[in-house]
């Protein structure tokens, strides 16, 4: 804090506020997006990275690949799989410690699994901890994890709880007539609930995406082949039996790969959700300019402020908020999608930095759904302000007349010749009416049948298939 006036207007700074927080995401926001630093964090990293090694401890052992002849019972599994169940703030601090003496935090993982099989008495099975790996097979298998649950478990739902909010908005509001604006002018109307729905299949297309990602992982040595398992064990298939581990841990096996899995399936799932933020995105300015025109109101929550000296005003916040944290999300997620592709040679550690920001790239992402779904929480529809739009812009017809007009040509039923130039004469640019346009068409060559059709058209009617276009995401 500033403790001492220098000169005017300037200070000293002391740091005395302790061990802050420095992005939202671990301060402000962190209640939003807690259930992400389960798996994202370094912790949680840490966490994946002691499964995987005791799990190759207990493939190893009970496939006996290295013919040690070292028996591990039922009972020694769940004790070693225990570790990973009751991983703590101590087990954390104790790698912390470590990893602060090796420099290395997959060495000292490693170290942690042996004090482990120590404690167990069962030394015997020590040279089977981090047997045959480079530090990458623990990593890219850990990150695949970390990220599959995540995305599964805490992002998916999220934005899952998104859609199925829209979709009810969708389905609610399908026979809300509203006038629609192509290029921001007046133009042929739609229904609320059809515009709502489009961004319901847009983005169910991207969840189906998620949904269908892939978590590949390697388990191939130093250098992908496999060089230091056939001289230790020639007799075994290793490639198969890699496969085979890599598959117990739900991924799915890659084997050609340098020292590194290539991060191509990150990079594809990163494009996914990015898409998905994207048009979240183009949902929520959407929905701040309807509500700029009235055609939302926002249900002003019990003692919010909207600003700090026009006490009138209710804020369109969430949306506002949502589309900040989406634009954060896709800069982080797109840096990633760019930088894991490539990697010089067999090896570089690009990487290694890049990936311990995955959270902070689908933290601003739920952090923004959160906003979002809060936001269609707090709007209703304005009816009244709808109508009152469509009851002002009978030109929108004019479409609706002149295909008439060119449908009773083509049937040899009239001879009006260029019916689209003499609609444009009548409307483009100007303001027109009912009795107006009542007039227009009764004054028309074409048959009595055509005539009643119009004369019955108003702008709230002239929807189309809007309404029916909504029931096919009314189910998913």
């Amino acid at each position: 804090m500033f403790d001492s006036v220098q000169k005017a207007g300037q200070y000293r700074y002391v740091s005395n506020l302790g061990n802050q927080p420095l992005s939202p995401l671990d301060g402000r926001y962190q209640p939003v997006v807690a259930e992400l630093g389960d798996h994202l964090s370094e912790a949680g990293l840490n966490k994946a990275r002691v499964l995987v090694e005791i799990e190759w401890v207990i493939f190893l052992a009970k496939r006996d690949l290295l013919q040690t002849g070292a028996e591990i019972d039922s009972v020694l599994t769940k004790q070693l799989r225990d570790i990973v169940v009751n991983f703590n703030t101590d087990d954390i601090a104790e790698l912390a410690a470590t990893e602060a003496t090796t420099r290395h935090d997959v060495k000292a993982v490693e170290y942690f699994i042996r004090e482990r099989l120590t404690r167990l008495l069962r030394t015997d099975l020590l040279e089977l901890t981090h047997f045959a790996c480079t530090s990458e097979d623990i990593n890219n298998l850990s990150y695949a994890i970390t990220i599959r649950d995540a995305v599964t478990n805490v992002w998916l739902p999220k934005a899952e709880a998104l859609v199925e909010k829209l979709r009810a908005l969708a389905i609610e509001y399908k026979d809300a007539a509203m006038l629609a604006r192509t290029h921001g002018q007046p133009a042929t109307p739609t229904t609320m609930g059809k515009e709502l729905a489009v961004f319901v299949h847009r983005l169910e297309r991207q969840l189906t995406r998620v949904r269908n990602s892939e978590y590949l992982g390697k388990f191939s040595g130093a250098t992908g082949t496999w060089s230091a398992h056939l001289v230790a064990a020639p007799s075994v298939d290793w490639a198969k039996e890699s496969q085979t581990f890599v598959e117990s841990l739900g991924l799915k096996f890659n084997p050609l790969t340098t020292q590194i899995e290539s991060h191509d399936w990150q990079a594809e799932l990163y494009s996914a959700i990015t898409l998905f933020n994207r048009i979240l995105h183009n949902l929520c300015t959407d929905i701040w300019t309807y509500i700029s025109m009235n055609y939302f109101k926002q249900i002003p929550v019990v003692g919010a402020t909207g600003s700090s000296t026009m006490p009138h005003k209710v804020n369109p916040i969430r949306f506002e908020n949502a589309e900040s944290n989406l634009e954060l999300s896709n800069a982080i997620l797109d840096s990633l999608s760019s930088t894991l592709v490539t990697s010089r040679l067999q090896r570089d550690l690009t990487d290694s930095s890049s990936q311990r920001n995955i959270g902070l790239g689908l933290g601003h992402s739920m952090l923004a759904l959160d906003n979002a779904t809060r936001g269609l929480s707090e709007i209703e529809l304005s009816y009244p302000v709808l109508e009152a739009d469509l009851s002002e812009n009978w030109e929108v017809l004019a479409e609706a007349i002149q295909t008439v007009i060119r449908a009773e040509v083509a049937a040899g039923r009239s001879n009006i010749s260029d019916p689209y130039q003499l609609l444009k004469d009548l409307t483009r640019g100007k303001r027109i009416g009912n009795e107006d346009l009542i007039s227009f068409v009764n004054g028309l060559d074409i048959s009595d049948e055509a005539k009643e059709r119009l004369a019955l058209l108003k702008p709230g009617t002239y929807t189309g298939l809007a309404a029916a276009l909504v029931e096919l995401i009314s189910t998913k």
